[in-house]
C-alpha cells in the first residue's frame, strides 16, 4: 500500500531533529497525515500515528501546537482502545507529550487557569478512554495510562454528600 509506505517514510523524517520536523510542516505533510490519520483503513492509521507521534515527541512547543490546531489530538484519542497495544502505546506518548507542551505554555501564560489541551482529549473521549486502559493487562500501557491521569488531569473531589450527615444519625429517618 503506497499511503502506508509513504507514512511510514515520513514517520522517520518525523524521528528526526526539529529542522526535519519543520520541513515537513512547510510541506503541508501534517494536514495529509492527520488526514489519513483520521480517515485511512487501520495500517495506514498506525503509520501516521507514528509519524504524528515521533513529531511530538521531537518537534518544538510550536511545532507540537501546529500538529494540535491542526487537529491531531481526536485521531489519537479515537486509536486508544484498538486491540494493537504499541498504536495504543504510540497513541498514548503522543498525548503526553501534548499534555506536556500544554504544561509549558500554561506556565508561560498567566491567563491559561489550565492546560490548554486538557478540554481538546476530554472532548475526543480521550480521559474515559486513559481511564480505561488503567484496567489494560500490558504493564506499559498501565503505567503510561496511570502517568497520564496523575501528571495532568487534575482530580475532582468525590463529593457524594456524606460528609455533611449528621454523625449522630444513620441517615434513615424513623418513625417517632
Amino acid at each position: 500500500n503506497l499511503r502506508k509506505e509513504a507514512c511510514w517514510s515520513i514517520s522517520n523524517i518525523t524521528a528526526g531533529n526539529r529542522e526535519q520536523i519543520q520541513e515537513c510542516i512547510n510541506k503541508g505533510l501534517f494536514g495529509k497525515l492527520i488526514e489519513l490519520l483520521t480517515n485511512a483503513e487501520f495500517d495506514v492509521k498506525k503509520e501516521a500515528a507514528w509519524a504524528v507521534s515521533n513529531a511530538t515527541a521531537g518537534g518544538t512547543p510550536e511545532q507540537v501546537d501546529y500538529l494540535v490546531q491542526n487537529g491531531c489530538i481526536k485521531p489519537l484519542c479515537d486509536l486508544l482502545d484498538v486491540t494493537d497495544t504499541k498504536i495504543v502505546g504510540c497513541c498514548l506518548e503522543g498525548i503526553d507529550n501534548i499534555l506536556r507542551v500544554g504544561v509549558l505554555a500554561q506556565e508561560r501564560n498567566p491567563d491559561f487557569t489550565e492546560n490548554p489541551y486538557l478540554h481538546l482529549i476530554e472532548e475526543a473521549d480521550g480521559m474515559t478512554k486513559i481511564e480505561d486502559l488503567q484496567g489494560d493487562r500490558n504493564d506499559a500501557i498501565y503505567e503510561k495510562a496511570v502517568h497520564i491521569l496523575e501528571s495532568y488531569f487534575p482530580v475532582e473531589e468525590d463529593d457524594d454528600g456524606l460528609e455533611d450527615m449528621d454523625s449522630t444519625n444513620s441517615g434513615f429517618a424513623t418513625a417517632g
